[in-house]
This record gives C-alpha cells, structure tokens and sequence, in this order.
C-alpha cells in the first residue's frame, strides 16, 4: 500500500508514488539470517558497491551481516580493503576442502557488525570441479549452514554469469535482488535471469523469492534513463524498490579507500540511498 503521494516531475524515479519508510527497529537476538543473492548476468551493473553498501547500511541498523564474495574477481573483497591475492584460505577452500570451515576463512570489516568472507581468481576453479560433485548446487549453502543463526543477513555478491557458482547462490540464498543499470541492454537480459530463478526455485530452492528489482546507476537528466526507468516498473511494479541508485563520484571513490560510502561519505545522496534501501528490505 502507498502511503506517500507522488511528487509532480518528468522524473518518473521521483513521480511514482513510494511507500513511507518505517524506522527499524532495535533486535533483542540475532538469526536465523535471511540470505539475500545480488544477482545479475550483466557486469558492471552495481551488484557489488550495492552489495557493501546494503550491507553496511544494514549493520547501522543493528544487524549482523555477513557477506560473500562469490565472484573470482574478488572485487567484493577489495572494496572492503582486502588483497585477495595475498589471502592464503577464501571461499575457494570453503567449498573445495572438508576439513576448512567458515571460522577459517571469515574475515572482520572495519564496519562494526559486519563480516567478510572472502573471494580471489581461485574461486574460478571450483566451477570446474564441483561439476563431478554430487549435490552440486547445493554446496555453498551446506557450508554457510553452521553459522546463519548467528547473523540477520547474508549477502551473496554473485559473479556476472548464470553458472554453477551463481546456481549455488540461488539454491542457498531465501532471496533474490536484482540490481539493474538503468540502459537499455541491461534491461534486455533480465528477462533471462527471471527465467533462471524461476528455474532454481521449481527444481532446486522452492523457498526462492525475487525480493526486488534495485535501480542502479541512474541518471534522471537522461530522457534514456528515465525511459529505461519507467519501463522497468512497467514491467515489474512493486517489485522494483522505491530506492533508487544514482550515478554518483562517489562510489568510484569508495573503492578506492576501501570502505562503504555511509563511513567514506556518510552524509552523500548516495549513502542516505542505501540506508533507505536498507529500510525497505528490513520493512519487506
């Protein structure tokens, strides 16, 4: 239900009616986490400024997050201010080695309440060898198993395909996010990822759910990205969150020092973004 009128604009990202968001409030316990996947065949699409950035916005609030980088970029990792090519054990290990557990490989942020586990280029070899292995897309999700009651959230960044390694993401995770540049070829290849969800939660995951689609790097004084915004929630309606990400310095900027924009720049549009994303995934 909208509870907020729409504002008068040819901005449809400021036109369209928005849900009032609910403050969060304080938990008395923590767990069983809700495991979320950022999922999108598309690189450069904002899956994992997004994924930081949720995340910590998550933990302002009180919550305690883990994130996984699951992609053999490790770009996840190096956004936290972690070389992952000088890491001896990472999600490679987790996955690939009976006797590592996650305590092994986690790895603490600089941002109270928020964990890492994280990724290198080693994780690329796991695609090929979980292929022999039996329950294969059931992996990463046996191995995080021990310890989501000890967290409220758990963050997937997948890598930018739909194979095995995004497959065992959405066979682990409760939801799906979808973070989406507002261009025209972005929007093209979405389709293709609804079709693989719907895929995994019928015969893998029947739990799976598409909790929204996140507008990312938009830019309101384009008529193409407003064109691309409104047809996206033509398509999808509520399930695209009333949040949306602008295209801001300021990102390439926290990548750089290694920390999420709400400690690197805590007062910018886009830190004040995610932290109302952040509202409406606790609210949804």
């Amino acid at each position: 239900m909208f509870t907020v009128e729409s504002v008068k604009s040819s901005d449809p990202a400021l036109a369209r009616p928005k849900r009032k968001l609910i403050e969060p409030k304080p938990l008395e316990r923590h767990g069983p986490a809700r495991i979320i996947a950022l999922c999108n065949q598309k690189g450069g699409v904002g899956k994992t400024t997004s994924t930081i950035n949720l995340g910590a916005a998550l933990a302002e609030f009180g919550r305690r997050v883990l994130l996984v980088d699951f992609d053999p970029q490790g770009a996840l990792s190096v956004g936290l201010g972690v070389q992952p090519h000088q890491l001896d054990r990472t999600a490679y290990n987790l996955l690939m080695e009976r006797d590592v557990a996650v305590d092994d490989i986690l790895l603490k942020t600089a941002v109270p309440g928020m964990d890492l586990l994280p990724s290198n280029i080693d994780l690329s070899a796991a695609e090929v060898q979980l292929v022999g292995e039996v329950a294969r897309e059931q992996t990463l999700g046996r191995v995080i198993t021990p310890i989501v009651d000890e967290y409220d959230f758990v963050l997937i960044d997948c890598q930018p395909s739909l194979g095995l390694l995004t497959v065992n993401a959405l066979t682990a995770a409760d939801e799906v996010i979808v973070p989406l540049e507002c261009e025209f070829f972005s929007l093209r290849g979405v389709a293709l990822l609804i079709d693989t969800i719907e895929k995994v939660k019928e015969r893998l995951n029947p739990k799976l759910k598409l909790a929204g689609i996140l507008a990312t790097m938009y830019d309101g004084r384009t008529l193409h990205g407003r064109e691309v915004f409104a047809r996206v929630v033509e398509a999808f309606g509520d399930e695209v969150f009333d949040t949306v990400i602008s295209r801001t310095v300021r990102f390439p900027e926290t990548t750089v020092a290694g920390e999420p924009i709400t400690t690197w720049a805590p007062t910018s549009a886009g830190a004040k973004a995610y932290r109302n994303l952040a509202r409406e995934v606790l609210a949804r």
